[in-house]
């Protein structure tokens, strides 16, 4: 074992020591060949060690850093995922209502049914009414009360909607059918005021009965009856049909309505009463000198 010369210090100086003095101070043990050997081991046991452990932190660094990619990713992924269902869900609360859908045939079935009546025909007529009563005695005539009864009338015929049904209209869209009941005589009357007695008769001597009131409310019945079976006569159910059609037509647009159709049915055969016979011609002009 070599044994090395060291200067020492003690006590503030520097101090030349022998070296053969036994001291821990003074003297350092060079290690032999083979108490070396484990220490080199022992390096490279380290070295390899640090070698490895770099290798494993390398490994763990670009593991990480996959991790981390792969985090991004998924977590673009979710985010574009979620910001999609939240645009769905966005839309879906947001998209648009549909158009209200109104049932219009019941609106318009009431609303028909508030005209009632619709007149779509009227038919007007003066006419010459004679009427007369007869005295007897013993079955003999001896004395008669005539009376000439000038009338005026009319006749109103049209459609009667109060009676329409919910299945006789049918609505799809702008488009709609009407189906509409038979046309009837809607309302008859005698103008009284237009009307009046041209002659009262009683008679030689005045020995036909005083019969004047009865004798014009008979003129005014008959009169009524001939007016309505003239106008009928006159085509005044099928005019009325036709008008009827014209006149909902137009107010089936104004209300909107494209295309609408309007059915009508012939006028049921006891609409029209037959006119009593009568010893005046309804359809005879009247004398010039009956006045206007």
């Amino acid at each position: 074992m070599g044994i090395y010369r060291y200067q020492g210090q003690r006590n503030g100086k520097l101090k030349e020591r022998n070296p053969q003095e036994k001291s821990l101070d003074w003297s350092i043990q060079v290690p032999s060949p083979q108490d070396q050997e484990p220490r080199r081991g022992f390096r490279r046991l380290w070295r390899q060690g640090r070698q490895v452990g770099g290798v494993v932190k390398n490994l763990s660094v670009i593991v990480t850093g996959g991790v981390v990619v792969v985090s991004l990713v998924a977590l673009m992924g979710a985010w574009r995922s979620g910001s999609r269902i939240f645009d769905q869900i966005y839309e879906a609360f947001t998209a648009p209502q549909p158009e209200p859908e109104l049932d219009m045939q019941p609106m318009l079935v009431q609303q028909l049914r508030g005209i009632s009546e619709l007149t779509t025909a009227v038919f007007a007529m003066q006419t010459v009414v004679p009427a007369s009563r007869d005295r007897t005695l013993g079955g003999y005539v001896i004395g008669r009360t005539t009376l000439l009864y000038i009338a005026y009338g009319e006749v109103r015929a049209g459609i009667d909607l109060s009676s329409i049904q919910p299945e006789n209209i049918q609505v799809n869209g702008d488009s709609v059918t009407i189906r509409l009941p038979p046309p009837q005589i809607l309302d008859s009357k005698v103008d009284v005021n237009r009307s009046k007695v041209y002659d009262y008769d009683r008679g030689f001597l005045g020995l036909g009965p005083d019969a004047a009131p009865e004798l014009q409310d008979l003129a005014a019945q008959t009169t009524l009856q001939q007016i309505v079976a003239a106008a009928c006569e006159q085509g005044v159910l099928q005019t009325a049909n036709t008008q009827a059609q014209e006149t909902l037509s137009q107010l089936l647009m104004t209300a909107g309505y494209a295309t609408s159709t309007i059915e009508v049915q012939p006028p049921a055969p006891e609409t029209c009463p037959t006119a009593p016979v009568t010893t005046t011609d309804t359809q005879t002009p009247l004398p010039e000198e009956i006045p206007q």
